[in-house]
């Protein structure tokens, strides 16, 4: 008999007794607690023991583990009752969780046994795990990161998101280019999720406001869905501290089935509410061109941060019941909520609404309270990404939130009026509600700069910007309300879980594992960066990463590919600021200059592999355009004969963490390249730094800081600079700008036909031209392209000399310890938040 993988399946093994064992340390143990999961929590057919059954299994034996010390944290953290952080963020990219539970917990070894013992290895079962499609790009993956830390670093905290059933989507390439298909990790179940039944609360949508005699108001009417909390733990590293996500399912009740109607054969109109419910978290970042999609988008973001908020109050109001003493003054010395961007933007609202309606304080009360509980991270300064929301639309679906914002609103632009009459003329920007008669909306990002105790940005040249520019007038009326946080990554899953070997080597040269939770002992390779024994081990576990990505490549593209070839790679979303088209055309004219050489000058180049991943929004046709192009480059690139020894082009489909933990530790060259000033932070820049990748990029967001700690010898910089950029749109404006020979020679190539017969001139046109719509290079890839192909040209020349990259990356990595994520997470706990450590005993 045959299981799902083609494999036969194996049955249980009978020399193994089950037995239920949460505490299991011991590879005998825990096998025997693996087959208790086997037998005993069955989710398949009796007998069978396949690799997805053992997987499943050992997830469970696992789960039992932080079960029982999420249990430990929860009654430690009840029993000290310390002040707690709550992180509400629509987007949490977790990646697969089997390796990193048993990596945090230093189970690695004894699992391994176990499942020898079972006849398997570790990584064989791993493989089967699905990422949790709960996120998108690097804003989830942040989300993430910072969980771990939050846990490592024993500080009380909880993320609050929502369990997507079919995530963004699941990326296929085809002839056509990109094709969006659902996301199936929920297919069957996942098994570290663990149900609260005990923990629903409703949440309402459209409906009315009722004002009472007594002139207090109340939101009735309309549709109540329920929200229901899934918990994924999170360990911390070397801890016992096991902290939670805590994810919100929506769900209709029995008695919101209509028995007569369905009876009447009207099953869809009997069950509309069961099915608006299911809606909600079907997938994330519903397509917003309609009406429809619109309010979907909104319901989402509402639905979070009411169900969120809900909990965190109830949970206040046992303490209050306990104590007998507590007053809602105290709730911001008990209580953070940190919104990750804009979309949880409706907790202040939200907030104000369940105190003041719900609870019975004053405007002004509840005022004090929000304001002083709630904090805001910007992650972007692009205009597409600072939510602007109908007002229409608003009133219609959260009648009770517009009063509430129109009323924030009124009372912020009276104080601009009382106390300073230098920006009367600037009100109509810094308002929240923008009454354009054409097209008003609400203004999220000024809701939440007007509303929060701090805003900060996620690198320091991305939170002076929002200082000097997106955020000016709002810096002069609260000088100390701005920060900045640079983004950080978690060592443990970037490092440590993903490149073992090189991990060991760092262990052995630095005489401590202690970087692991101390990233900034990583300065102390810079010693040794000369030294021969540690280049050559460092080169060893450079080459096994890249022969392991090769297999991999080879597997799921069909491409073979050279190990001991430079590994150029750019992965994250597919968007034109982040410049990935500049990447092609760069390809495209290497391509040209190999066709044109003789063969033995061609001996004499760098054979590169060019790696680009990264998904496509559906509906942003110019970022399916540059996928169908890199596709189309690649197919004849690797094709050819005479040169394909010398360059291949690799598009890597579904880039998704685990997509991402095969690539960093394989790559040499990392892009980074987009246009100055657009990109808030970046973190896989890290994680390529970290991992002794050279980065290859611009000076904007944290590729600023990366600069500054690895050495600038170290890093091949090029391009325009932030305060640059609006002088060259305007002179690109004015008709100034003179394109580069090589620029022209690489888009008349594609112009050609020379990679098949789709049209590209929609994707070329938009660096044709000095304005327009879609025209006019908006991105500065024109401007840009001579510096990047000169640093090309540098990249070439220094990996000629093997041990100077060898030396170069080495102290790359000895210069990635600021971008630990338990610094910046420390950095929030003290300067934010203002929550202490709470180990468990």
């Amino acid at each position: 008999m045959a299981n799902a993988n083609g494999k036969a399946a194996t049955s249980l093994p009978e020399k193994i007794s089950a037995k239920a064992n949460p505490e299991a340390n011991e590879a005998t143990e825990i096998a025997g607690n693996i087959i208790y999961h086997a037998k005993y929590s069955p989710h398949f057919s009796p007998l069978k023991f396949g690799p997805e059954q053992a997987l499943y299994a050992t997830a469970e034996s696992l789960r039992d583990r932080l079960i029982q010390l999420w249990n430990e944290t929860y009654v430690h953290f009840n029993k000290v009752d310390p002040k707690q952080t709550y992180y509400l963020s629509m987007e949490y990219l977790q990646g697969r969780a089997l390796t990193n539970a048993i990596g945090n917990l230093n189970l690695q070894g004894p699992y391994a046994d176990a499942l020898r013992k079972l006849g398997y290895e570790l990584e064989e079962i791993a493989e089967q795990e699905k990422d949790a499609a709960l996120g998108n790009g690097g804003l989830g993956r942040l989300a993430s990161c910072f969980l771990d830390s939050m846990a490592t670093l024993n500080l009380p905290a909880w993320g609050y998101g929502l369990r997507y059933r079919h995530g963004l989507f699941k990326q296929i390439i085809t002839k056509k280019g990109q094709e969006e298909i659902p996301e199936d990790w929920l297919e069957k179940f996942s098994p570290w999720e663990i149900v609260r039944h005990d923990v629903v609360f409703p949440v309402r949508f459209f409906g009315k406001v009722q004002i009472n005699p007594d002139g207090s108001r109340k939101w009735v009417g309309g549709d109540v869905v329920q929200a229901l909390a899934y918990d994924v733990p999170i360990p911390g590293y070397n801890t016992k501290n096991t902290i939670s996500l805590r994810l919100w399912e929506a769900k209709a009740r029995a008695e919101d089935l209509d028995l007569f109607q369905f009876n009447e054969g009207e099953y869809e109109l009997a069950a509309q509410l069961h099915s608006r419910a299911q809606q909600i978290c079907t997938v994330l970042y519903p397509g917003d061109a309609t009406e429809n999609g619109k309010l979907l988008r909104l319901k989402q973001q509402f639905f979070l941060c009411s169900a969120s908020l809900q909990d965190i109050i109830s949970r206040f109001h046992e303490r209050s019941t306990a104590e007998g003493s507590r007053k809602w003054s105290d709730f911001p010395s008990k209580v953070a909520v940190q919104m990750n961007d804009t979309h949880p933007t409706l907790a202040i609202p939200e907030l104000m609404r369940l105190l003041m309606d719900d609870n019975g304080l004053g405007w002004d009360e509840a005022w004090d309270v929000t304001s002083r509980t709630v904090a805001y991270t910007n992650h972007t300064v692009l205009p597409e990404a600072l939510e602007k929301w109908s007002q229409s639309l608003m009133w219609k679906l959260l009648p009770r939130h517009m009063e509430i914002i129109e009323e924030i609103d009124k009372r912020f632009v009276q104080t601009i009026r009382d106390t300073r009459v230098d920006l009367e003329d600037k009100i109509s920007s810094l308002s929240i509600l923008d009454n354009n008669p054409q097209k008003p909306v609400v203004r999220m990002a000024n809701l939440c700069v007007v509303s929060s105790h701090t805003v900060n940005g996620v690198a320091q040249l991305h939170s002076d910007i929002l200082k000097a520019e997106l955020f000016a007038d709002y810096v002069s009326i609260w000088p100390n309300k701005f920060q900045n946080k640079t983004n950080g990554i978690t060592p443990r899953r970037w490092l440590r879980f993903c490149s073992p070997e090189l991990s060991d080597i760092i262990t052995k040269w630095l005489k401590t594992d202690k970087w692991i939770t101390d990233l900034d002992l990583l300065t102390g390779l810079r010693q040794f960066a000369d030294n021969e024994e540690l280049q050559s081990e460092w080169a060893s576990a450079k080459i096994a990463n890249k022969k392991r990505l090769a297999q991999y490549i080879e597997r799921v593209t069909g491409v073979s590919i050279d190990p001991t070839s430079l590994f150029d790679i750019q992965v994250k979303r597919i968007h034109e600021y982040k410049r990935q088209l500049m990447n092609i055309l760069g390809v495209i004219y290497r391509f040209k200059k190999l066709k044109e050489m003789k063969p033995e000058e061609r001996k004499k180049t760098v054979p590169r592999t060019v790696m680009i991943g990264g998904k496509a929004f559906a509906t942003y046709t110019n970022a399916k355009r540059i996928v169908k192009l890199v596709n189309d480059v690649g197919d004849v690139v690797n094709s050819d004969p005479e040169v394909n020894e010398y360059l291949k082009v690799v598009f890597v489909p579904n880039y998704n963490v685990t997509v991402a933990e095969m690539l960093i530790p394989g790559s040499e060259l990392s892009q980074h390249i987009s246009t100055a000033g657009m990109e808030a932070s970046g973190t896989s820049n890290m994680k390529f730094a970290l991992n002794g990748c050279l980065i290859i990029g611009t000076l904007d967001g944290a590729n600023v800081e990366i600069r500054e700690e690895v050495g600038e010898e170290n890093f091949f910089l090029f391009g325009a600079t932030a305060d640059q950029v609006p002088r060259l749109r305007k002179e690109r404006e004015d008709g100034l700008f003179k394109p580069d020979p090589r620029f022209e020679e690489a888009k008349q190539f594609v112009k050609s036909g020379v990679f098949g017969s789709y049209d590209y001139g929609p994707l070329l046109d938009s660096l044709e031209g000095n304005t327009g719509f879609g025209r006019g290079d908006y991105f500065l890839v024109g401007y840009d392209f001579p510096s990047y192909m000169d640093a090309q040209a540098k990249v070439d020349e220094a990996y000629k000399d093997r041990k100077g990259w060898l030396k170069m990356s080495i102290l790359s990595t000895a210069g990635s310890g600021k971008f630990s994520s338990d610094r910046t997470i420390a950095q929030y706990a003290k300067e934010i938040w203002n929550i202490e450590a709470c180990p468990v005993p």
